[in-house]
């Protein structure tokens, strides 16, 4: 696991523990391959984010925008939820190199 990924996993759990002492809950969102206009435009993007959606478990392509805001919309509004990671990623799992 790179220490990037695995700061962002194991990150919440000890900020919401000192937080939790003034209300304030922390969550993490660890996204997928999300369609963002990073991947550009035109018949070669399209053809890029259909190979890409490809590796997604279920459903066979990229998140939307409007898929990853619910899940921000839900922990905000979710007072139960803290000291969470949760994936939004269509399952996928990247083979290590």
């Amino acid at each position: 696991m790179c220490p990037a990924l695995s700061q962002t996993v194991l990150a919440p759990w000890p900020v919401a523990t000192d937080l939790s002492a003034v209300g304030i809950r922390v969550n993490t969102i660890a996204p997928g391959l999300i369609d963002t206009p990073i991947y550009g435009e035109g018949e070669g993007s399209e053809a890029f984010k259909a190979k890409l959606g490809e590796s997604v478990l279920f459903p066979h392509r990229l998140g939307s925008p409007d898929e990853l805001a619910s899940m921000v919309v839900e922990l905000v509004t979710n007072s139960y939820m803290n000291a969470e990671v949760v994936r939004v990623d269509g399952g996928i799992r990247v083979p290590p190199k």
